[in-house]
């Protein structure tokens, strides 16, 4: 229980500000490509972030971590990542499921139903099947491939230049804040 130091805090801070930052970016990608629509800032804060892919990242980071270095197979074949991406999607289902209703409930405003009307089968037009695969995807490159390399980084950065990760990482975190307060006070960003 020691081993929890303000390092790892602080690590796990940041890696949820960079999976809402990547969100964000694949949402405003997502828009521009499939509905033709210019520049949208996506979600309800105003910076670049969407607090729901960091709750993700963080959640596939903390429940699924271990598991990737579990070798489960049968003969050859490795079940691991299998089972990693089943649960991932079971997850990001759930997650999703849940902000809807919550966004609902506080905000009074659905958020992605004009999106997943598109998407073939979907549940109330909160959840759709094409999504949950894609988070799925998403969720196996942020488990295989992102997760490491952002440990790596930030290791590194601590290691090398602490002024550098103290300095940024307080410097982001206080924006990303001052953001989350500044909403709560004047409304959100969403264009409904």
């Amino acid at each position: 229980m020691a081993k929890i130091t303000k390092l790892k805090i602080n690590d796990l801070i940041l890696k949820f500000l960079a999976f809402s930052v990547i969100g964000w970016f694949y949402e405003v990608c997502i828009m521009w490509l499939e509905m033709h629509e210019g520049f949208v800032n996506r979600g309800f804060l105003y910076g670049p972030w969407l607090p729901i892919y960091g709750l993700g990242g963080i959640g596939i980071l903390l429940l699924f971590g271990r598991l990737r270095k579990k070798k489960l197979a049968v003969g050859k074949l490795s079940l691991t990542p299998i089972v990693c991406f089943c649960l991932i999607c079971l997850l990001a289902t759930a997650l999703e499921l849940g902000a809807s209703y919550l966004v609902e409930g506080l905000l009074g405003h659905t958020l992605w139903d004009y999106r997943y009307t598109n998407y073939g089968p979907t549940f109330q037009g909160r959840i759709a099947v094409r999504s949950t695969l894609q988070f799925g995807l998403i969720g196996i490159a942020v488990l295989y491939i992102l997760c490491p390399l952002l440990e790596r980084s930030l290791d590194r950065l601590h290691k090398k230049v602490p002024l550098l990760y103290w300095g940024g990482s307080l410097l982001t975190e206080g924006v990303f804040l001052v953001d989350l307060i500044y909403h709560l006070i004047h409304g959100s960003n969403a264009l409904w």
